[in-house]
């Protein structure tokens, strides 16, 4: 990050204050209720400069987490199943408003220290993420307007060269499809489309493909949290088969135009060193675990595995990746939830090559910057990604372009909330005059 590396580093923003223009202060910063992906409540965070310009955004919600992440503050009681957010947007008007207003908008790193400062517990058990995630994400999107950039240019304006290249769910499962499968999400990643363009064509043909596929065997169960098809499947297997079948008959080449990447999310049914597949009444050791994953590596046109290990099995961690990293990707999620710490302590050890980049995991803008910077210090991959609970906001996507991610994971192609993200990619290459995608990391 750039312009406003304000997000990476104190020394390299545009902060002085004697520099920062008056009209460049926070003056109003007003938190709102609005409603997500699953019609649950969730913060919206709106500040307005001095100078009048304006910016808004909106915290997403996951559904399955990791422990370590920043969470939601929820009201709890029998209101809104206890998911109402009031106490949050309390904290917002009686907190973190008095402590930001007149602060320059464009000096990320203050703002978000001084979040930090209001709330130092990790998981932001006080301010609650949702508020701090709203406000941080708010106060980028004023800067932006403050400059007169397009949000990824601000973070970018030494030029962008790729775009990330999209990981898109066809399939849903786990805590997104009330665990009718225990595999949390099966994705397609384009392989062979060059332009954003292109690779949402491939997606597009191999969705309808799958769908007939599911069509053909018996009534449509409805769409997943993020969109994709139900899965109405006795095994795991199942959804490999119908995902390798769609993109042939969709015309692909399995592992050559498409490649198969796989949210595990293991820590969902690890228990005791145990893994338990609840929906097929079976357990392994963490040996007997890894060496079905190894299996369905061999079977299938597998190119990524997300959290192939519980978050609480590093030694299951570091067993995956070693095993496996040669022809897959092994992205880290709620075993490193956006934490720089955990990333560089993950590289010395050996576990994973790939991080998944969550702002509302981290808490903060600067904070999943800095993830995303340590996973570049260690080499490895990025992928920039939305949750299951999304709104109409696209900050993912911009964040996606202007820190360079390989890889975009906002849910599928279907559905409002995650079609404008997707949209808001098509806009942004379009505005860039057409930009390749990024390289896929092991090609």
């Amino acid at each position: 990050m750039t312009t406003t590396s304000a997000t990476a580093s104190t020394s390299t923003t545009t902060t002085a204050t004697s520099a920062s223009s008056a009209t460049e202060r926070i003056a109003a910063l007003h938190g709102r209720r609005v409603w997500d992906s699953r019609g649950r409540p969730t913060v919206e965070v709106e500040i307005t400069t001095a100078g009048g310009q304006r910016g808004r955004a909106i915290a997403p919600a996951g559904a399955s987490r990791g422990s370590a992440e920043a969470s939601d503050l929820r009201d709890g009681g029998t209101r809104l199943g206890g998911y109402d957010v009031l106490t949050a947007l309390d904290r917002v008007r009686s907190i973190i408003a008095p402590a930001l207003i007149g602060m320059a908008v464009t000096d990320q790193a203050a703002i978000d220290a001084t979040l930090d400062r209001l709330d130092p517990s990790p998981t932001r058990q006080l301010l609650g993420g949702n508020a701090t995630v709203a406000t941080s994400l708010a106060a980028l999107h004023s800067a932006a307007a403050v400059r007169q950039m397009p949000l990824w240019r601000y973070l970018n304006p030494a030029g962008v060269r790729h775009l990330a290249r999209p990981e898109v769910q066809i399939i849903g499962g786990g805590a997104h499809a009330a665990r009718r499968v225990d595999l949390q999400d099966f994705m397609l990643i384009p392989l062979t489309a060059a332009t954003i363009g292109d690779a949402l064509v491939h997606i597009a043909e191999v969705h309808l493909a799958v769908g007939a596929l599911f069509a053909a065997r018996g009534p449509a169960h409805g769409v997943a949290d993020e969109g994709g098809h139900w899965p109405a499947l006795a095994r795991n297997e199942q959804a490999l088969e119908l995902l390798t079948l769609g993109i042939e008959r969709a015309g692909f080449r399995p592992g050559i135009d498409l490649g198969i990447s796989l949210d595990i999310a293991a820590s969902e049914f690890e228990r005791g060193g145990s893994y338990h597949l609840a929906a097929e009444k079976r357990s392994f050791s963490r040996t007997e675990w890894l060496a079905v994953v190894g299996q369905w590596l061999q079977a299938y046109p597998i190119i990524a595995i997300e959290d192939p290990a519980s978050e609480h099995d590093p030694i299951g961690m570091r067993a995956a990746t070693a095993a496996f990293a040669a022809r897959a990707l092994i992205v880290g999620d709620d075993y490193l939830v956006s934490d720089p710490q955990r990333i560089a302590t993950a590289a010395r050890e050996g576990a994973c090559n790939t991080a998944l980049i969550k702002v509302n995991q981290a808490g903060t803008v600067t904070r999943a910057w800095q993830a995303h910077a340590a996973a570049r210090a260690a080499g490895w991959a990025t992928i920039v990604s939305a949750r299951s609970g999304e709104s109409e906001d696209v900050s993912v996507a911009h964040l996606a372009v202007g820190w360079g991610a390989d890889l975009i994971k906002v849910g599928a192609i279907t559905r409002g909330e995650r079609t404008a993200k997707w949209n808001e990619m098509l806009r942004i290459d379009e505005e860039l005059g057409g930009l390749p995608l990024a390289p896929f990391p092991l090609r």
